[in-house]
Formats: C-alpha cells, structure tokens, sequence
C-alpha cells in the first residue's frame, strides 16, 4: 500500500526542541516524500521563533506544504475518514481520545508509531521497532532515533550536506551584523538552557589573549547577557570588554541557524534539535543535555560522550562541567585551555561522525521504509 498521509502530534515541552524536530520531519515527510502532513501542534509562539510564516493566532494554517493544526486539548470527536495512514504520536504525548477511536474504526487502520526521544544508551536497540498493542485492536511501535545501525538514525534533508560544503560564511555573517574584525576572529554560537554557568565561561574569555565573538540568540543565557552588556539582552545589542565581543542575535529560521552553526569554528547546543544539527555541521560542539529529575539527564550524556569523545579527555570533562557532573567549582579557565589545546583533534572526530552519521540513512525514510513492512 502507498502511504498518502501523516499526522504528527507534538506538545512543546522544550521551548524549541521538540517543535524543532517535529518541524523538521513535517517539512521533510511533505518535501521528500510526498506525504499529505498534518502537524497538530500546542504552542504556536514557540513553533514561531523559529518558524516566523506562523500565524500564533490561527487554527488551521498551511506552511511549506505542511498542514498545521493548533492542537488546543484532548476534546474532539473524529471520523474516520480524517485520521491519516500514518500517525505518529512525539515523546508518548498523549492522542486524542476521539482521534484513537476513529483510528479504530478507520480501514485500513493506520500505522501507528510513538517516535520517542534521542539516546545513545545502548537499551533502546532491543526496543526499536518493538510492538505495543493497544485497545479496540491497534498496535503502537516504537521508533527510536540514535546512532547504530540498529536505531532509526538521525533527522537529516536531501542535498543538507551540499549546501553546506557550497556556503560561504561571510556573506551571512555580515547580514547579522558582524564586523570584518569579527567575522576574522574565533567565533562560538552559544545556545543553552538558564542553568549554565555562562557569566562564568564569559569572564574567561574576556581575559583571553586572541579575539573571540560570543554569538547568542536574544532571551538565551538572558541573565548573564545582561550582566555583561549592560543592557537588555536585546537582538542586535553588542558589546566588547577585553578579548571577548558579545553579540545578541534575533532568533532565526531553522535553515539559518544550520549556517549559524557552518559558520563558526564551535557551537554551544541544547536539548535534541540543536544538539542533532551541531552533529551535521561538523564542527566541534558542547551539548547542555535537557535536565530531568534526580540526574537522569547525565547518564544519558555519558553514554553519548562513551560513544562520541573517546580519547578526547578535554572535551568529555568541559561537557560534563557544563552539564553540572559533577557540581560544585570549576576551574573555567583551565577546561577552556585544556578544550582549545584539543580542539583541532575534536574537528577531525565532528567530521568522522559527521559520516557515520550520514550512513546510517536518514530518520524519516528508515521510518517510511520500517511502516512499509507493516502492511
């Protein structure tokens, strides 16, 4: 059977991770594959910093070829007749009770996935693609995304590798506002979540002896931004003390953070968007891993780094620092010296994963090609 339809639910919990991917898999099912998408989303002015065609205020919206639906709660009635051939439910969130009904009555009855969150802990091999029956006789898989060959691989577009070996980082940076002296020096994008000990990291790079610019997008690190610059952390504001320029960016289209992160020699990411996209720039990256009770987050950060940065000690310790594992003092200035020593060894590793990455195919047609299967 040809799939014709998807459905993808997503509730924001990470302010732009998780309508980051969901965003990205929508546009890539419609572009790449043909796919009717309906993206059933909660939060509208997150899904708009990063996608600015958003209408906040709109129910129903097309954008891109991707059908979006302002997923307001758990009420509804539905027919079946409007459930798609695949439905795909993001992190276990919760469908419809309505929607499920219908996709029981519906005939055929859909593929059903639970697409769950990106992990490098070795137990989501024995789960991906296991089976979950559910009620009234529909079966749930779940699909997991990873770094084997035995995962679902990673999120990533036809021709993404092409445009970034064609970019020229110059011209875009000059757009943002960066001077010639800026876009000559080091240059970090820094995006993180407001427990990062940046004000920290900051201070050292302003008593550094080489020209570094700092570029953060507006309302992140807000605290810190403010403190150094004196001002309101507002896009376009910048200053330089010392060694370090701080320059404020507006949030931007996904397609330009990718060139965001092409353009600097080492990018700061959170949560799984970013942290996924850092992964195809290539370039040397920090990950600040989304925080969950009683440290969960750091086991899964020390799987990803067993399997990222062995043999890179310098890198392994400052991620591990900045993720707060362990707490307590840190000697910024010794892990940044000690991360700069080592970071030309960390650009050949980014590329050599970079490639690994990309043949292990992509997440959506390992997805499409797996839901075939189960026809």
């Amino acid at each position: 059977m040809t799939f014709r339809s998807l459905a993808l639910f997503c509730r924001v919990v990470d302010n732009y991770g998780d309508i980051g991917i969901c965003w990205r898999l929508a546009r890539q099912l419609a572009a790449e594959h043909g796919l009717d998408v309906t993206l059933y989303v909660d939060d509208l002015a997150s899904f708009k910093r990063i996608c600015p065609p958003v209408d906040s205020a709109a129910e129903l919206q097309r954008i891109d070829g991707v059908t979006v639906r302002h997923w307001r709660g758990q009420d509804g009635v539905y027919a079946p007749e409007q459930v798609a051939d695949i439905v795909i439910e993001f992190f276990a969130v919760d469908i419809p009770p309505g929607y499920i009904d219908a996709m029981a009555r519906r005939r055929p009855r859909p593929v059903w996935f639970n697409l769950e969150g990106l992990t490098a802990e070795e137990w989501v091999e024995g789960c991906h693609c296991l089976t979950s029956p559910q009620r009234d006789g529909l079966i749930k898989h779940f699909f997991f995304p990873g770094f084997t060959a035995k995962t679902g691989g990673l999120i990533v577009e036809r021709g993404l590798e092409q445009q970034r070996l064609q970019f020229d980082p110059a011209p875009f940076l000059a757009r943002l506002g960066l001077s010639a002296a800026e876009i000559a020096a080091t240059k970090v994008s820094l995006f993180c979540y407001p427990h990062a000990p940046v004000s920290a990291l900051l201070d050292v790079w302003q008593a550094g002896t080489k020209p570094l610019v700092c570029l953060v997008p507006e309302g992140v690190a807000a605290e810190a931004v403010r403190a150094f610059t004196g001002g309101a952390g507002k896009a376009g504001e910048c200053v330089t003390r010392g060694a370090l320029t701080l320059r404020v960016l507006p949030f931007v289209p996904q397609a330009d953070y990718d060139k965001l992160l092409w353009a600097c020699e080492l990018n700061f990411v959170r949560g799984e968007d970013s942290f996924v996209r850092a992964q195809w720039a290539g370039k040397p990256f920090v990950w600040h891993i989304y925080p969950q009770d009683e440290n969960l987050h750091h086991k899964k950060l020390r799987a990803f780094l067993q399997r990222y940065a062995g043999g890179l000690p310098a890198l392994t310790e400052f991620v591990l620092r900045w993720n707060g594992a362990p707490s307590g003092d840190a000697d910024w200035s010794a892990l940044w010296a000690a991360l700069e020593a080592e970071r030309g060894v960390v650009a050949e590793r980014a590329g050599a994963w970079r490639q690994a990455m990309f043949d292990l195919g992509d997440m959506a047609g390992n997805l499409l090609s797996f839901a075939a299967t189960l026809r």
